[in-house]
């Protein structure tokens, strides 16, 4: 399957990025430009859509901790929401879910304390 990122603003500011397919050692690179291009631009508030997110491996789950420490150095972060299937156990079982603020159903993490 095809991995996609594609960008969508959000009430109250913040970005989202809504990713379709398999986040591996592959297409990793492709989900941590997209984090970078929008930490340059100065987008401190990301929020990562998992909904259609079928697989992801260790890569993918590093990228995730990885724009999370760079919008935390900033004073922002990085959330997770939407996963499901294999994708929520692996963030469970390794602990990501709690790290990232992985709430299933979140919809706006700057409505809730973010920190």
């Amino acid at each position: 399957m095809t991995f996609t990122v594609r960008y969508a603003g959000r009430d109250g500011g913040g970005a989202c990025l809504r990713l379709t397919g398999e986040l591996d050692l592959s297409t990793a690179a492709e989900l941590t430009a997209a984090i970078d291009r929008l930490t340059e631009a100065g987008e401190r508030r990301v929020l990562l859509d998992l909904t259609d997110l079928t697989f992801c491996d260790s890569t993918g789950m590093a990228v995730f901790v990885r724009g999370d420490n760079r919008a935390a150095a900033e004073g922002g972060w990085l959330r997770i929401t939407g996963a499901s299937g294999r994708v929520e156990r692996v963030l469970r079982i390794t602990g990501l879910a709690d790290v990232l603020g992985y709430q299933p159903d979140l919809v706006d993490p700057a409505s809730q304390s973010a920190s």
